[in-house]
């Protein structure tokens, strides 16, 4: 489809061309009347203000943020029929004039030929459709009549009118090609040949209006390319951008007379369909082109000798919310695709009502997060560890949040966007100070734990100022205290895909400040019997996913003692945590446990009702 600009351009030649006509044409008529020949001319000038009248309704009815591609090609045809019809006219008044050479008019109709012939090739270079055949219907009738004087020089100007209307045509079609040349450059992505995210998103406002109007339904695809980043790391960027090729050619071919494909930037493409009738297409239907789509993608790649496999994330989204525009069209089908990508990868998720709440609820506790962090509203509670007899030992320090307006949020719920925001540093100090401070202030009264668990995220771990912080707050709160309790920092199983070099040389200095390590949620994750040798960790905590199947699955049983197993052959403490009945603290002495937590014992206290409950006599 032609971009909107250029039947833009061509709607505005309309009205200037009726000027043009309308206003020389009087000129006419005031010649037919001087010379007697007023009644032909006068004929000739109410049909040109017929056809001006069929150029200006041409003109009134056009309307790109209405018209639909169908409606835009027949109004397309209206414009060239137009054209032909008004150049036609000034072939016919040629006609009309070259008679009379006794009055010297046919000096007038010729330069009224040559002066047509100028005016189509300048306003309308930008379509060869129109200025091609509309140049030879001008020019050929004054060549005919230059051949018809039967003299030499009518042979000489007849030549000279042939060469006039080849560098006519010479010199448009030229013009048209660099027009049409920076055309494509500015609505195409260079490598892909495809639409690029300028062109679709001028083409997306009309749609959007139309849509609104006509109360129809389009469909949005937005798709990015799984693991791309490794394939331009491993192979080059050469052969990543050849798959990219490939991949749009294959976008492209399926896609053909349905969507509209674009290009966005990097692995990222787009696609949305042509205006749909509710009743007659289905987000079933949609849903199911979607998949097709995918299986493309994933057919092998041969590019030199390289054999790729390729997978991609798709977001698809209804457009029918017309109080939206096209930038939020994306944001919502980006959200979509971002899910798939949670998801693990390789599919297709539809945007709808509840991811949009999903993802409104995110963005509302982000926003609140950097609110409470910058409150200090947040609360550690402590939740106690006890060992085989029931004795406590030590507890864990978990955040908890609770906003007048959201309620208690789950520290699943928050901890993840904090994560992903980058918040869980600001998160994690606010924590540690916290619970560095209450640590110091039981041992100053003489409320001893043997151990203090504190969750440390892998961004923490890896940031250098946290260290410092670390090492500062050691030094200042328990310089002058014989401290005979072990302080804790859980990681989880995640740290393994890491850089384990910067992860031990960094462990290993926090050990100097008096930090143990534990493996928190241990047999979920990326666990390798290797990186065990290689960490410095003191205990590993069986996670509570495990425990809670006992009695019901075997497997869980099995993992559990394999897992207490792996950690008594390398000197580790086993934590059990999420211990709720009575058989199951009972099956986990039997495997010789060395620490428990769980509401079996007690739930996570705020600080004022752990000292109430265990350290009061």
């Amino acid at each position: 489809m032609k971009q909107q600009k250029y039947y833009r351009f061509l709607q505005k030649q309309i009205l200037l061309m009726i000027g043009l006509s309308l206003l020389p044409g009087l000129v006419y008529v005031f010649f037919g009347w001087a010379f007697d020949i007023l009644y032909p001319a006068l004929l000739w000038y109410i049909s040109l203000l017929f056809i001006s009248l069929y150029g200006f309704w041409i003109y009134q009815r056009f309307n790109t943020r209405k018209m639909n591609e169908t409606q835009l090609k027949a109004w397309y045809k209206h414009l060239t029929l137009f054209m032909y019809i008004i150049f036609s006219s000034w072939a016919v008044i040629f006609a009309l004039y070259i008679q009379y050479s006794q009055f010297n008019l046919h000096y007038i109709a010729i330069f009224t030929e040559l002066g047509a012939a100028v005016v189509a090739s300048t306003l309308l270079v930008a379509d060869k459709k129109l200025f091609v055949p509309i140049l030879i219907t001008l020019m050929l009738p004054l060549c005919l009549y230059f051949l018809l004087i039967g003299t030499w020089f009518g042979y000489v100007l007849c030549v000279f009118s042939l060469i006039f209307l080849g560098v006519l045509l010479y010199a448009a079609y030229n013009t048209n090609k660099l027009i049409e040349t920076n055309y494509y450059q500015a609505q195409h992505d260079m490598l892909t040949g495809l639409y690029n995210r300028r062109y679709f998103m001028e083409y997306m406002e009309p749609l959007h209006q139309r849509l609104s109007q006509q109360k129809k339904i389009a469909y949005m695809l937005l798709i990015d390319l799984d693991h791309f980043k490794t394939i331009n790391d491993s192979l080059g960027h050469e052969i990543g951008d050849r798959l990219l090729v490939a991949v749009s050619e294959r976008l492209a071919e399926y896609s053909k007379d349905k969507y509209i494909i674009a290009r966005l930037g990097g692995d990222e493409f787009i696609l949305v369909s042509h205006e749909l009738d509710k009743t007659k297409e289905t987000q079933e239907e949609a849903y199911d082109f979607a998949l097709r789509m995918l299986d493309e993608i994933r057919r092998p790649y041969s590019i030199d000798t390289h054999h790729l496999h390729i997978s991609a994330s798709i977001g698809l989204h209804e457009l029918v919310n017309f109080s939206l525009d096209s930038g939020n069209f994306i944001k919502e089908v980006d959200i979509a695709m971002y899910e798939a990508k949670s998801k693990g990868r390789d599919g297709v998720i539809v945007f709808n009502k509840d991811l949009s709440e999903r993802v409104e609820r995110h963005l509302e506790i982000e926003q609140r997060l950097h609110q409470t962090l910058n409150g200090n509203r947040l609360q550690v509670y402590y939740q106690p560890q006890f060992n085989g007899k029931k004795q406590i030992v030590g507890c864990e320090a978990l955040v908890r949040w609770f906003d007048d307006d959201l309620g208690a949020l789950s520290p699943d719920e928050f901890i993840p966007i904090a994560e992903n925001t980058g918040l869980i540093l600001e998160l994690g100090s606010y924590v540690l100070h916290e619970t560095f401070k209450v640590l110091h202030s039981w041992n100053e009264q003489e409320h001893y734990l043997k151990s203090f668990a504190i969750n440390i995220s892998i961004r923490q771990l890896l940031y250098e100022p946290f260290i410092e912080e670390v090492e500062v707050l050691t030094k200042y709160y328990f310089a002058k205290q014989d401290i005979s309790q072990k302080i804790i920092f859980e990681i989880t199983e995640h740290v393994f895909s890491e850089d384990m070099h910067k992860v031990v040389k960094t462990m290993k200095r926090l050990q100097k400040s008096g930090i143990t390590f534990s493996i928190d949620d241990f047999g979920t994750g990326y666990s390798s019997l290797s990186y065990l040798q290689e960490l410095p960790i003191g205990e590993v905590k069986i996670d509570k996913a495990f425990i809670a199947d006992m009695g019901s699955n075997g497997n869980s049983e099995k993992m559990i003692g394999t897992i207490i197993s792996i950690a008594k052959n390398f000197n580790l403490e086993i934590v059990s945590e999420g211990v709720e009945e009575e058989s199951q603290f009972e099956a986990l002495q039997a495997y010789d446990c060395d620490i428990f937590q769980g509401f079996y014992f007690d739930e996570a206290l705020s600080k004022e009702a752990f000292e109430l409950k265990y350290f009061s006599v």
